[in-house]
């Protein structure tokens, strides 16, 4: 398949009627996208499934969408993968779920939801070996358990430990506590439950995961700077009354995963956690596990070698924190909603979760448009930032009465501040920390601008797309 192949998806970006639309992040021309499904990296190329519904730029109906690559940087747009199937276990929906490999083949476990009651079911489907072609025939691998206790239910994510397969799913339960559901998966299409194996009564999940729903939860070993690996838990923390608009947004707890004595199921022992953005405008993140030959590997230049990757929802949202958004009826007449981030590497040091941008998005760099600028610095509309230097950095959008402060933060000496602009969507990363994800919109006519404090620079790319 040819370059130009590709880079169809997001060449077709570049030619979008809305100014709003990105051009770097790869999703469909049209239609309601939400959480990314189905992360995995299958003979050399990464697939990102993600819930879609190619009707209308509302959350509706929900299918899974496909993209993939096999360098982060350039993608080809599939089509749909999985469907409801009328009458079937996922009629109102294919929700959230993962893709593995089973016996050699590629297999889907998603929630399936029958009826709209919110009940919902782990629904498995196989794929052909490019994970184009998909055969859903209902089968289910688990359902609800009976415990009057467990009330809701969702999001399957797959882990092993000690050579064995594991899954959970996040759960809500009757007295407001968030859950972890433990399975154990020695077969594919039939799931034996293990029982609630983790609740937010813990004292340090309470502090830094509270919710009433854990949803989309994920349990990955990722490397420590220095040497070794830790496993990471992370949980979007749902709300009654969230309607898109996730206050607690994501967190996540650091710790260990050790052997029950007399069962031989796994045990996570927490022993700190965060939040894992520090926008409101990201959700959902799903988090691939990579292969690599030793823990320093994971920081070498390619991100192949990293042990974890991680991809965000950014939702479309209303305006908030000084800033303007999109209403519904302005979302309907754009006919598309919702992006994926820029896929990011996960590490700990000294304790807390590191996040960074893969090094292949640096690919999208073309022309430098300052360089070791200071003060006021002018950025296009797609672009990339790399500051340098020590005191507050902001971002604005427009000027005058308009102006909208979009970022406000601080860099360090010896940090580095990156941030991307693609049209509505702004990834902000530090050195050390988690990312911070958030949306803007520009009107016609509207510029960016970076002011820096005294003695920092700042080097601005403009992003193209790579032949």
């Amino acid at each position: 398949m040819t370059d130009l192949a590709l880079v169809s998806s997001l060449a077709r970006a570049a030619t979008h009627p809305d100014p709003a639309f990105p051009r770097f992040h790869p999703r469909p021309a049209q239609g309601w996208i939400n959480d990314p499904n189905g992360v995995s990296y299958i003979d050399g190329k990464y697939h990102v499934f993600f819930q879609y519904n190619p009707s209308s730029a509302r959350h509706s109906m929900i299918q899974w969408g496909h993209v993939s690559s096999a360098d982060l940087v350039h993608w080809e747009e599939h089509p749909v993968a999985l469907v409801p199937q009328p009458g079937g276990p996922d009629s109102a929906g294919c929700w959230t779920g993962v893709v593995t490999v089973d016996d050699g083949v590629p297999t889907a476990a998603y929630s399936g939801v029958h009826d709209h009651g919110g009940h919902s079911q782990v629904v498995i489907a196989r794929g052909s070996s490019d994970l184009v072609s998909w055969h859903q025939d209902g089968h289910v691998a688990v359902s609800m358990p009976t415990d009057p206790l467990v009330t809701a239910v969702r999001d399957p994510f797959i882990f092993r430990f000690n050579g064995s397969r594991y899954a959970v799913q996040g759960a809500g339960l009757a007295d407001g506590r968030a859950a972890l559901l433990l399975y154990s998966v020695g077969d594919m299409e039939n799931w034996e439950y293990k029982g609630i194996w983790l609740t937010s009564s813990d004292p340090v999940a309470a502090m830094h995961a509270p919710a009433e729903i854990w949803e989309c939860p994920q349990l990955v070993e990722v490397p420590v700077a220095g040497g070794g690996s830790t496993w990471v838990m992370m949980f979007s923390l749902w709300l009654s009354g969230d309607d898109h608009e996730h206050a607690n947004g994501v967190g996540h707890l650091i710790g260990s995963l050790s052997a029950d004595p007399e069962t031989g199921l796994p045990v996570f022992t927490a022993a700190t956690g965060g939040k894992s953005d520090l926008g409101r405008d990201f959700y959902a993140p799903q988090i691939v596990q990579l292969a690599y030959s030793s823990p320093a590997a994971a920081f070498a230049a390619s991100s192949a070698a990293a042990s974890a990757l991680m991809w965000g929802w950014a939702n479309e949202g209303p305006g908030r924190d000084g800033r303007r958004g999109r209403t519904q009826e302005e979302i309907d007449d754009a006919g598309w909603s919702g992006v994926l981030t820029h896929p990011r590497l996960l590490s700990v040091a000294d304790g807390a979760l590191v996040v960074a941008p893969v090094p292949e998005v640096s690919a999208y760099r073309g022309a430098a448009v300052a360089s070791d600028a200071s003060g006021s610095v002018d950025v296009p509309a797609f672009a990339e930032v790399g500051v340098t230097g020590s005191g507050p950095v902001s971002l604005r959008l427009g000027s005058g009465a308009d102006e909208q402060l979009v970022y406000s933060g601080t860099v360090a000496a010896g940090e580095e501040l990156r941030i991307f602009i693609d049209a509505s969507l702004v990834e902000v990363y530090r050195s050390g920390s988690v990312a911070t994800t958030l949306r803007a919109y520009p009107l016609a006519g509207e510029s960016w601008t970076l002011e820096l404090p005294a003695g920092a620079t700042a080097n601005v790319w403009e992003l193209t797309l790579p032949r």
